[in-house]
């Protein structure tokens, strides 16, 4: 009985340590950058993102060929 669950807890730790290395592995470099004081640049935020998006909607919307015939129709009148 003694083996049996010291090899289901061997089995356990060994499968944790799996899954922690494959997902650390990926971003070790990132990692020792970090712990050694290099600083990564701010991302975006959503807000700004959002307002750009929004000027470059009304850009093309006000660039759209709808305003060019409604121009011609008003010099027509």
């Amino acid at each position: 009985m003694v083996v049996l669950s010291i090899l289901i807890f061997a089995g356990a730790l060994a499968l944790s340590v799996a899954v922690i290395a494959t997902s650390i592995a990926p971003q070790w470099q990132r990692i020792v950058r970090l712990a050694t004081g290099h600083v990564e640049p701010a991302f975006t935020t959503v807000g700004t993102v959002m307002v750009a998006d929004r000027r470059i909607t009304v850009r093309r919307w006000a660039s759209s060929q709808t305003l060019v015939s409604s121009r011609k129709w008003r010099a027509a009148a």
